[in-house]
């Protein structure tokens, strides 16, 4: 029986609670707008003019700004290591293909396996925020063979040296995306973002706490915007997970046909 890991899709919970702590939020200021036992309170408040809303208001969208831009940032990152994997691949192969069968087919079936190893052992556990050890080992083996010294007379000095550079870019994209994967929701950022958010929805009920029914109205909308575009920009936390996951058919198309 497997257990849910709870760890690797922590964004999946920060974005429920940024869902029912905004409910919430909104539920106990209405019910305080409403309350008759308050309105004499309230009514102290009253004489906020409107504009001010708009300086909390930039502030607390500036904040989601930033962290969506990371989120997508991190995205468009992996796509772009995961195209580089699959083009260092594509090097290799050109690089060594004048090499005689007996040198280039081992480095051929290193390259196959690395992809086979990439995309069927490495891939879905990218989603758990974990690398597989077993395509560390297929890329070991491919840098093993490149770094032959036996194949600078045959391949030459220039194209040997470009050879282990496309390696070691297999190596450096790999790397990347692996680090994108384990890349974790930070919550001190998101709770500044919450934290303004609430200021944002208080400052928008003390704006219009002269009409408890017009500050409800506006409250709701203010949280009919904030909240669904926050949650959306959490899930989005690992770009190896649903629902954007990074395709690996770039690096899949490397894999040799089955003979």
């Amino acid at each position: 029986m497997t257990t849910f890991d709870w760890g690797a899709y922590d964004h999946y919970g920060f974005a429920l609670v940024a869902l029912a702590g905004t409910a919430l939020a909104c539920l106990g200021l209405g019910l305080i707008l409403a309350s008759p036992r308050h309105r004499p309170r309230l009514a102290g408040l009253a004489g906020v003019a409107p504009p001010f809303i708009n300086i909390i208001g930039v502030l607390f969208a500036l904040t989601l700004a930033f962290l969506a831009n990371d989120t997508w940032s991190a995205h468009d990152r992996a796509i772009t290591a995961v195209t580089r994997e699959a083009d260092a691949l594509d090097a290799i192969g050109a690089l060594t293909r004048s090499l005689p069968d007996t040198t280039r087919r081992p480095i051929e079936a290193a390259v196959g396996a690395y992809a086979v190893s990439a995309v069927e052992i490495e891939w879905p556990q990218l989603a758990r925020r974990v690398a597989a050890p077993a395509t560390a080992a297929a890329l070991e083996r491919l840098l093993t063979l490149a770094a032959d010294p036996g194949l600078g007379a045959p391949l030459g000095p220039a194209v040997h040296a470009r050879l282990l550079t496309e390696v070691m870019a297999v190596r450096d994209a790999r790397d990347l995306r692996v680090a994108l994967s384990q890349t974790h929701v930070n919550p001190l950022k998101w709770l500044g973002m919450a934290f303004l958010g609430f200021v944002t929805m208080l400052s928008v009920a003390v704006v219009h706490v002269e009409h408890p029914r017009a500050a409800l109205v506006a409250i709701l909308l203010f949280a009919a915007a904030a909240a669904p575009t926050a949650a959306i920009v959490l899930i989005q936390g690992n770009p190896f997970q649903r629902p954007t996951t990074v395709s690996a058919a770039p690096i899949a198309a490397r894999i040799p046909p089955a003979p």
